[in-house]
């Protein structure tokens, strides 16, 4: 597909709701490809836990955006070896945490926010071909992506990868929680959660993730002539 003669040089933007394996794709489709990988999600996650440390409100948006216009945030673009840091302090586990996942909607809306994380998140795709994903890549932080695709699974299969990923066994709790989220999410004045325009939907209930990562290549290959240029 890709070589070292002909590397990938472009940008994948991954949409999609919780549950869909958009994470799981997208970093070994990153590894696949040769391409940095970007979880914005974990940019919002690292947020949210600023605001929750500073005892900030997450439904206050001046105290949310006092929190987080403090704070530094970083993430690794390494497939392979994640880690995302606060004010230079490793916070990959508490970012995945449930009070952190209970908040991150609300902090995530904060249209200020979202300004800042978006900025940053354009200069980290800029540095070269990328699989990013969240919930506005082709939509918002990248729209002129090769290829946007949009992932999707019913509402049970979501609910149960879900609760494997918590360790939990209440299906209709977490089914009903990924619902408030998403329709939270899609309703928010600030870059909704939405198909992008353009994108390929893409069912993944039934396919298991090393069938979604080659469903995704394959379209990366048919998506952007190969070139001979490749990062330095």
């Amino acid at each position: 597909m890709f070589s070292e003669a002909q590397p990938f040089t472009g940008v994948i933007a991954l949409d999609g709701p919780a549950g869909t394996g958009k994470s799981t794709v997208a970093q070994r489709l990153a590894a696949r490809l040769g391409a940095q990988y970007l979880d914005t999600g974990a940019m919002y996650r690292a947020a949210t836990v600023a605001v929750l440390r500073a005892g900030a409100d997450p439904a206050d948006p001046a105290a949310v955006l006092e929190t987080v216009a403090a704070s530094r945030i970083e993430v690794s673009l390494d497939p392979q070896r994640q880690r995302t840091l606060l004010d230079g302090q490793d916070v990959s586990t508490a970012i995945r945490g449930a009070e952190t996942t209970a908040a991150v909607s609300a902090v995530s809306a904060v249209p200020e926010v979202r300004e800042r994380l978006v900025a940053q998140q354009r200069e980290l795709i800029g540095r070269g071909p990328t699989v990013a994903e969240g919930r506005d890549i082709g939509s918002v932080v990248w729209p002129q992506a090769e290829l946007k695709v949009y992932l999707t699974a019913r509402e049970e299969v979501r609910a149960q990868r879900r609760a494997g990923q918590l360790g939990q066994q209440d299906l209709a709790g977490i089914a009903e929680s990924m619902r408030r989220r998403d329709a939270f999410d899609s309703g928010r004045a600030a870059s909704p959660l939405r198909r992008p325009d353009g994108a390929v939907e893409v069912d993944t209930s039934d396919l298991g993730i090393d069938d979604v990562v080659t469903v995704l290549a394959d379209l990366a290959r048919q998506a952007m002539p190969v070139s001979a240029a490749h990062r330095d």
